[in-house]
């Protein structure tokens, strides 16, 4: 993993692009010594979607099972938890 400020990765971002893309190597991007964001390669990016809309589909199917063994919560109730 590469790590540039946002100083270095302004004047470098064609490099950076190309190291992500082509080397796929991760770069994080500083500021105050602090990561604030990363450049990956597409394919990085693809399974990183992958793998949130796996954990979304399992929190889905644990809620929809709750609601299978609870019976669910009535509108009502819920409106008057506000």
């Amino acid at each position: 993993m590469l790590y540039v400020s946002t100083v270095e990765a302004r004047e470098q971002l064609a490099e950076l692009v190309n190291q992500a893309s082509y080397g796929k190597e991760r770069v994080i991007i500083k500021r105050h010594g602090r990561g604030v964001a990363a450049i990956v390669s597409l394919d990085d990016l693809k399974l990183l979607q992958t793998l949130e809309d796996a954990t979304d589909i399992k929190e889905a199917l644990i809620a929809r099972e709750e609601i299978e063994q609870t019976g669910g919560i009535r509108w009502g109730d819920l409106k008057q938890e506000k």
